[in-house]
């Protein structure tokens, strides 16, 4: 019996300290802010920080001597996780956080206070709760019959009780900041979900070839679910578009999307700003390379000989291959290329230019006619999936209508008949002074001749709080 009581009076000092100390805590704007405020700045680390590179590009850029701004080292990138800030648990924290930050807030203030506008109460029965109003007029004529329909050819629904009314417009004022918070709650939701479930990969491909999703550098802990394993996806050919000065204007992929059996389920040509998109999944058109060269030696078979990237002075983009021009591999030749126009210089074993050929032409050397069939291309592709996106989408479209709605004014009026005198009074949330003018027509129109008198406040009108 002692241990049920101490389990009841347990509960009861929990509910009270979650009730009375955490959730005005949580409620507090100061918090919310803070949070944003954090979020923001983190958010703006993930964007100036290079995400998901490997661990050789962060000692490269972020050395220890000198550090960046004299602390930032490639240690520190990693061990805070700024090259994956947003699948990292303090910045998911700092989300579920705010999103807790937002729902109590609603839930204790913006949605008690609409309650509050709701209440069956707020009809006047007494003279003297006009004094509360900024507006206000007590006048000798007029009644609630004449004021009625005043009221509703300005858009106010109305309430009546004996001989008091309550009127008002614009409650989706009221709503408008609920549904921002809704909106909120919902962008980060996508977020978190976006994080947890999401992955990023990148692959290089040659034309022709045949690959599914394997090179995943980026990838949240539910992420299994979302890379594909019952589809792949064909490069069906790869080529760049050169400007007439030789720069490249545009390069393209034509991609097939390969059901189990192989059979092609969707077919399209994507280039910059242009991707493939199929189950959750989007493919990017992000690099290109020279995955080869075909040539022939004298009347040989076609020899497909793989090209390698080679490091350049400058930043340029180089890739070469070796040759051999003899059976027994003893002699050969190097060709390099720049690009996919088709011009390839040869160089011999001592370094020295000995030539230059371009695809579908012919040289002579080492005595050996060397032909270019072709080169082959290969596409970077940058493949993402993030299931959060549709929800974010989402938030964002609720986001705008919530706006869009808390910039409607929300206005009431009360009146009360009290002795064969009628008793007016009204307020609004904003555009205070185009109410004035619509109560003081209001009130010429039932009573010509009286005027309104104006006071202070006598308490504190309650609002929605963000």
């Amino acid at each position: 019996m002692t241990s049920s009581a101490d389990s009841s009076f347990g509960w009861r000092a929990v509910r009270r300290y979650f009730k009375r100390e955490l959730l005005p805590v949580l409620a507090d704007l100061r918090l919310a802010i803070a949070l944003l405020l954090a979020i923001a700045v983190f958010s703006i680390s993930g964007t100036v920080i290079e995400q998901g590179e490997s661990l050789e590009f962060y000692q490269a850029n972020y050395p220890e001597d000198p550090a960046l701004f004299g602390f930032l080292s490639w240690r520190v990138v990693l061990a805070l996780g700024l090259d994956h800030v947003y699948r990292t648990w303090w910045f998911l924290a700092l989300l579920i956080l705010f999103g807790a930050s937002l729902t109590t807030c609603t839930c204790t203030r913006q949605i008690t206070a609409l309650r509050w506008f709701s209440r069956t109460w707020n009809f006047y029965t007494q003279p003297r709760q006009f004094n509360k109003l900024a507006l206000s007029a007590e006048l000798d004529t007029g009644t609630l019959e004449t004021l009625t329909p005043a009221l509703t050819q300005r858009g106010y629904k109305i309430f009546t009780r004996d001989r008091a009314l309550y009127a008002q417009k614009g409650i989706v004022g009221r709503i408008g900041p609920i549904v921002v918070h809704a909106s909120m709650l919902l962008i980060l939701l996508g977020a978190i979900w976006g994080a947890m479930t999401g992955f990023f990969a990148q692959e290089i491909i040659p034309s022709g070839r045949i690959f599914q999703i394997r090179n995943i550098f980026d990838a949240g802990p539910w992420a299994e679910a979302q890379i594909p394993k019952d589809w792949a996806v064909r490069v069906n050919r790869f080529w760049i578009d050169y400007t007439a000065e030789g720069t490249i204007d545009q390069f393209y992929s034509d991609l097939s999307v390969l059901d189990w059996d192989g059979n092609e389920v969707k077919r399209k040509t994507i280039h910059v700003n242009e991707p493939l998109r199929y189950k959750g999944v989007t493919l990017y058109q992000a690099d290109w390379g020279i995955a080869a060269i075909r040539v022939r030696l004298n009347d040989s078979p076609l020899i497909e000989i793989p090209m390698s990237k080679l490091d350049a002075e400058g930043g340029g983009r180089i890739w070469g291959a070796w040759l051999p021009t003899k059976p027994d591999l003893s002699d050969g030749v190097s060709v390099v290329a720049t690009d996919l126009q088709g011009t390839l210089l040869v160089y011999d074993n001592g370094g020295k230019l000995v030539g230059t050929v371009r695809q579908g032409r012919s040289t002579e050397i080492n005595g050996v006619t060397l032909s270019v069939v072709e080169l082959v291309g290969s596409t970077g592709l940058q493949i993402k999936a993030d299931p959060g996106v549709p929800i974010v989408y989402a938030g964002f479209g609720l986001l705008m209508v919530g706006v869009l709605m808390s910039y409607v004014s929300h206005s009431q009026v009360w009146a009360l008949e009290d002795n064969g005198r009628l008793f007016v009074g009204g307020r609004t949330n904003r555009a205070q002074v185009a109410f004035e003018r619509e109560l003081l027509g209001l009130i010429a129109a039932i009573a010509p001749g009286d005027e309104a008198t104006t006071s202070e406040p006598a308490e504190p009108v309650p609002a929605s709080t963000s």
